[in-house]
């Protein structure tokens, strides 16, 4: 019993760790790409807004706002407001797991927001980040009404990435829509599709954005699907008949290991090709949780190979 006991424990730790490990890159995908994440989600909301210059606020205003309940996956940063000197703060809280009481947490920090900063800012837009499984709407607001009068109105911006399906995004050159294509709602039938959509995407993105931000989208993207070493192989195959161009440019794109394994079928290959992925992760500042969960491999491997 007490071995049982044991080894729930360990799989409660380890699914919290993959937890906080997809929220943190959520996190950093947020901070990248915050222009192309309101453009994607709420393009009304874009075209209002000067994204051109986004100020992140450090996690000790954040822990100041939210206090015991602050967790590594909120985000908060300010803008401004078209034609006017206004500041505007909006919190986004990538949410990856159910609570029934969620919405009542989004007023409270809309609240504390508010008595903090209401003398500086005139606007103030909480959005939830809805990224699990779930397909149910999820409530967002608070209503308080008694015999005819409206006491409280509160309402919040959502995304919950499972009530869209991944074939309204595979067109799109926005790196978020690419980033979270796997996030989207589809089955296993789709999965094969699904994964040559989104390598296509990533053959547009490459003409548009660096190594680095390219780098970061394949990261957060290879956390939400699972891609083996056959199955990539196999659809490379597939677009290089189809498209010798296509195929050739989807080479230089796939993950380093897989390329390596591709091109020489040895171990030795795969091996090399990790530990250059796991030195550039490294070199972006992934923590060694993210990158072992990235590459499949032990964390004391990467705690060696950041000394």
């Amino acid at each position: 019993m007490d071995q049982e006991l044991e080894q729930d424990q360990e799989w409660d730790q380890e699914q919290e760790q993959e937890r906080i490990n997809h929220d943190e890159a959520f996190k950093k995908l947020l901070h990248t790409f915050s222009k192309e994440f309101i453009e994607l989600f709420f393009p009304r909301l874009a075209k209002e807004l000067d994204l051109g210059e986004v100020i992140f606020l450090s996690e000790e205003q954040l822990h100041d706002i939210v206090g015991g309940q602050s967790r590594r996956l909120d985000v908060l940063f300010r803008a401004r407001l078209r034609g006017q000197e206004v500041h505007i703060l909006v919190h986004l809280e990538p949410q990856s797991w159910h609570e029934a009481d969620f919405h009542e947490r989004m007023y409270i920090y809309f609240g504390r927001l508010y008595e903090k900063y209401r003398k500086q800012y005139k606007l103030i837009i909480p959005i939830a980040v809805f990224s699990g499984p779930r397909k149910k709407k999820e409530r967002n607001g608070i209503d308080m009404r008694i015999a005819g009068y409206k006491i409280l109105q509160f309402r919040f911006l959502k995304v919950q990435l499972k009530r869209s399906h991944w074939r309204q995004f595979i067109d799109s050159d926005n790196p978020v829509a690419a980033a979270l294509l796997a996030k989207r709602d589809y089955n296993e039938e789709e999965r094969r599709e699904l994964r040559k959509a989104y390598l296509r995407m990533l053959l547009r993105l490459r003409q548009k954005l660096d190594d680095a931000r390219l780098a970061l989208v394949m990261s957060v993207a290879d956390l939400y699907y699972k891609s083996t070493v056959e199955e990539d192989q196999s659809i490379a195959e597939e677009l290089n008949e189809q498209d010798s161009k296509e195929g050739h440019e989807l080479m230089k794109l796939m993950p380093e290991w897989s390329k390596q394994a591709y091109m020489e079928g040895k171990e030795e290959g795969r091996e090399e090709g990790k530990e250059l992925i796991i030195r550039n992760l490294l070199r972006k500042d992934f923590s060694l949780e993210q990158i072992a969960d990235m590459v499949d491999e032990p964390i004391e491997k990467i705690r060696r190979l950041a000394k």
